[in-house]
């Protein structure tokens, strides 16, 4: 196969299988952690495609018998957890296939861990040791499948589900709550159309830029975002220009599964406005990253100068400053056709004040180089709407 020397087996922060064509691999996945019945979580418009026959036929080949559950909204909710851990059980399954986007795996991750346990979902949220309360054995294994190159869902340790009544995002925390397998397949990003490919891979950008410019110590983190960047900045645009660059896809999946693996160290402010405004307006995570992060980056020049200065300069860049990289990720944002200001995608300035109030409580805030006031959020949500850079 004209790629298989990109093919590798890695076992940091998980099991990884990646290479082109290790989708045929499932079976044999599952029977390496002893799942016999999986339950495939996906959503409603994979669920159409060849993706999940594929899956279930190689799991049929190896005597595998897989249900699938694809009642999983863009912004997936409680509802969505309640409803596929219910579907679990009635169909005795003994783990889950997490299979498409961010979306898909959130959802799979947090089934998986409400299967054993007899707490409302909420008790988990990542708050004080809320992750104690969870009857770990009970829990339900994972094999994680991502079918876009963004979320990094699938090396996560939490999982991102939505509160419709309360309008907000909640990160369901447990450590095992990280996929036990992930295979890594770039065949199954080709089919990713170009908006989205732009604003999936910004979102794996926004993870490994905030993760190497968050506040806490964890070196091996910072190393591991400056290298997706890097593969961010070479690769992305070849991906976004020719979907089939096989290439460039498996570079650019790597590239966001590494983006997660060093949030571990810390996310930001970006992350901190797009998790309401996502609740808000159930707009696209990564496209929202995407709008905010120069803004972000210029609330936050004061702290981060420097080492944004050694990040343009590992980059290569013509003008290896912080106003360079700016510069960097103003002409990516363009060549992708991404907007300039969230008022392009229909968010006005009417919920700025249930939005910095929301702000500075999301716990990605506790990561942002700058410590926020309310009122600073305010103000920066303010000028992402209106374009004041």
């Amino acid at each position: 196969m004209q790629f298989k020397h990109l093919d590798a087996n890695w076992h940091f922060p998980t099991n990884i299988r990646q290479g082109i064509g290790r989708f045929q691999e499932l079976a044999e996945c599952c029977a390496e952690l002893g799942i016999k019945k999986p339950l495939i979580v996906t959503d409603p418009g994979l669920a159409k495609l060849d993706f999940i026959k594929k899956a279930e036929q190689v799991c049929q080949g190896a005597g595998i018998t897989s249900g699938v559950f694809s009642q999983v909204s863009s912004n997936p909710t409680e509802e969505n957890v309640q409803a596929g851990t219910e579907i679990f059980h009635q169909g005795s399954h003994d783990g889950v296939i997490a299979l498409g986007g961010g979306s898909a795996l959130d959802a799979g991750k947090a089934i998986a861990l409400m299967v054993g346990q007899n707490r409302p979902l909420w008790d988990f949220e990542d708050k004080n040791d809320n992750y104690k309360r969870v009857n770990v054995r009970a829990m339900a294994p994972v094999i994680a499948v991502p079918t876009t190159a963004g979320t990094g869902s699938e090396v996560g340790r939490v999982a991102v589900i939505t509160d419709p009544k309360a309008k907000c995002k909640r990160l369901i925390f447990h450590p095992n709550i990280m996929p036990k397998l992930v295979i890594l397949d770039a065949e199954l990003t080709l089919a990713l159309p170009d908006k989205l490919t732009a604003a999936t891979g910004m979102d794996a950008l926004s993870h490994a830029l905030e993760a190497y410019c968050a506040t806490y110590f964890h070196p091996m983190a910072q190393g591991i975002a400056l290298e997706s960047i890097r593969l961010i900045k070479q690769y992305l645009p070849r991906a976004y220009a020719n979907g089939q660059d096989v290439e460039a896809r498996c570079k650019v999946l790597v590239a966001a599964t590494m983006g997660a693996t060093a949030f571990q160290r810390g996310l930001g402010a970006m992350h901190a406005l797009a998790h309401p405004l996502g609740a808000i307006y159930n707009s696209h995570h990564g496209l929202l990253n995407a709008i905010l992060m120069p803004y972000v980056l210029k609330a936050n020049q004061s702290k981060i100068e420097q080492p944004v200065t050694r990040l343009a300069q590992y980059l290569d860049l013509p003008l290896a400053t912080f106003d360079g990289f700016l510069d960097w990720v103003l002409s990516l944002r363009h060549q992708l056709d991404i907007p300039d200001t969230l008022a392009q995608i229909g968010i006005d300035l009417s919920q700025a004040e249930i939005v910095a109030k929301m702000a500075i409580a999301d716990p990605s805030a506790m990561g942002n180089p700058i410590c926020l006031s309310q009122q600073q959020y305010h103000t920066l949500f303010e000028s992402a709407v209106l374009g004041r850079l």
